[in-house]
């Protein structure tokens, strides 16, 4: 048995988010790559993946383990796959990892991105993959009231029934609130996430930037660990599964923030 890691890039406009839904009949991420495997080595393989995307949810440096007795030359699982995937999901890169490595439980960081369209009039062609705020967004304020999610917080104020997690403590190691142009792209780094806890947290500095409620209203919310007096959560096309981090990786929490004209949701790390 070999194991294998991939980084899978994906739109997900037009799936029910990554994790398989058996008997549903909905279209997920998981779901797609295990049938697109199956074509390509005549095995059943169960997937792992990282970051358990909501529907509408993207992604540009998801990671996904398995195991496989296929004879494949790793490095020619990207060509492979995405000759039989469809469009709206790639693979990007494979390697083969040790038994013991988990793309889920292996993990010690995830970053996500949430982006903004700050212009007064919609975009066409960003609908998709940001949310519109007309009117103009202080990100002064909204990064002032960011750096009181920084650190370790129960985070239950930011949280949305439907999880079954043992703790809602989580370590958020960065969150940094930018603008470029138009855009306002918020990235956050944590040791996890709860369920929507970005979506949520994205909703309060919304708020927050158009002045709707003062930075320090991000802390006293935290203090109450009352689920539900965050947000609202913001839709979920303007977010994306960035990068997950795993032991020896260089995290960089400065540099978070910095993007490329080309393209507001490029990684920094050239996910």
């Amino acid at each position: 048995m070999r194991y294998i890691r991939l980084i899978l890039e994906y739109d997900g406009t037009n799936f029910s988010g990554w994790q398989k839904q058996t008997g549903t009949g909905l279209r997920t991420v998981q779901g797609v790559l295990e049938k697109a495997l199956e074509k390509l080595t005549g095995e059943r393989i169960t997937t792992y993946g990282a970051g358990r995307t909501d529907a509408g949810v993207h992604a540009l440096g998801q990671v996904v383990s398995f195991g496989t007795e296929a004879s494949i030359p790793v490095a020619r699982f990207p060509a492979a796959l995405n000759g039989v995937l469809p469009p709206d999901v790639v693979v990007k890169k494979s390697e083969q990892v040790d038994a013991s490595f988990h793309a889920r439980y292996s993990a010690i960081a995830k970053q996500y991105r949430y982006l903004i369209w700050n212009g007064r009039l919609p975009s066409a062609l960003w609908r998709n993959y940001s949310y519109h705020v007309p009117r103009p967004l202080d990100e002064k304020a909204m990064q002032e009231g960011a750096r009181y999610f920084e650190g370790s917080h129960d985070f239950v104020a930011f949280s949305v029934t439907g999880s079954s997690v043992k703790s809602t403590v989580r370590n958020l190691l960065s969150f940094r609130v930018c603008r470029y142009g138009d855009w306002i792209i918020m990235t956050v780094m944590a040791d996890g996430f709860l369920y929507k806890m970005v979506r949520l947290m994205a909703g309060t500095l919304v708020a927050v930037g158009l002045g709707k409620c003062a930075p320090a209203k991000v802390g006293e919310i935290l203090a109450t660990k009352d689920r539900g007096q965050g947000g609202p959560a913001l839709p979920p096309q303007g977010l994306c599964l960035m990068r997950i981090y795993y032991p020896g990786d260089d995290m960089q929490p400065d540099k978070l923030c910095e993007t490329s004209v080309i393209h507001p949701l490029m990684s920094v790390n050239g996910l």
